[in-house]
């Protein structure tokens, strides 16, 4: 099978209260807790999805950072999602470990699972593709490239949302980019590698 050469069409960061796309600040939030970072960016994003304000704080930094990957762009329903992290729900896993003390809250418990962030994308943006959540310690880039070309060139996704999504007590990080058969950025593993790390140093 010929492999096909993809680009990297747009991608996204958030962290320390930014979010930033294609490497460029389009909201931050000095001084803040983490909850009102995500509510604040709900508001100023003027994104108008109640459904929101019950997610997991990963769903909504998933959410957050599709919205602005997607701003302007038609999203094809067999785009495919393959994320990673490396504290999987953890985050929610305490809060529904700390709910069982009284009423266990179904509401928190539909989020113990990592891939649930992926399950909200979806629904929100009616993708019927693909996705896979792997966990690793560290960010992954070979993994994340070779899973992503295997369904871009098995045509199996029109296009890739690819990336990481960590939270860990209120440290968050998040970089997903938006891979597809058109674009300015070739993708491969070391540009991924590189893009993510861009906004680390």
């Amino acid at each position: 099978m010929d492999k096909k050469s993809f680009f990297i069409d747009s991608y996204v960061h958030i962290r320390d209260n930014r979010i930033y796309l294609n490497g460029k600040v389009v909201f931050s939030l000095e001084n803040t807790l983490e909850m009102d970072f995500l509510k604040q960016a709900y508001k100023r994003l003027e994104l108008k999805y109640p459904k929101y304000h019950k997610m997991d704080r990963i769903s909504k930094l998933g959410i957050l950072a599709t919205s602005v990957l997607f701003d302007d762009t038609s999203i094809a329903p067999t785009t495919a999602l393959v994320f990673s992290n490396a504290t999987s729900s953890l985050d929610t896993d305490r809060a529904h470990f700390a709910s069982m003390k009284e009423i266990v809250s179904p509401a928190i418990f539909v989020y113990t699972l990592p891939n649930i962030v992926m399950g909200e994308i979806s629904i929100r943006y009616h993708l019927q593709s693909e996705n896979s959540f792997f966990i690793s310690r560290t960010f992954n880039a070979p993994l994340l490239a070779d899973y992503s070309e295997i369904l871009l060139n098995t045509g199996k996704a029109a296009a890739v949302v690819s990336g990481w999504i960590d939270l860990k007590n209120e440290e968050y990080d998040v970089f997903l980019c938006l891979i597809k058969e058109k674009g300015e950025i070739p993708f491969s593993a070391e540009k991924l590698e590189q893009l993510y790390r861009f906004e680390n140093e």
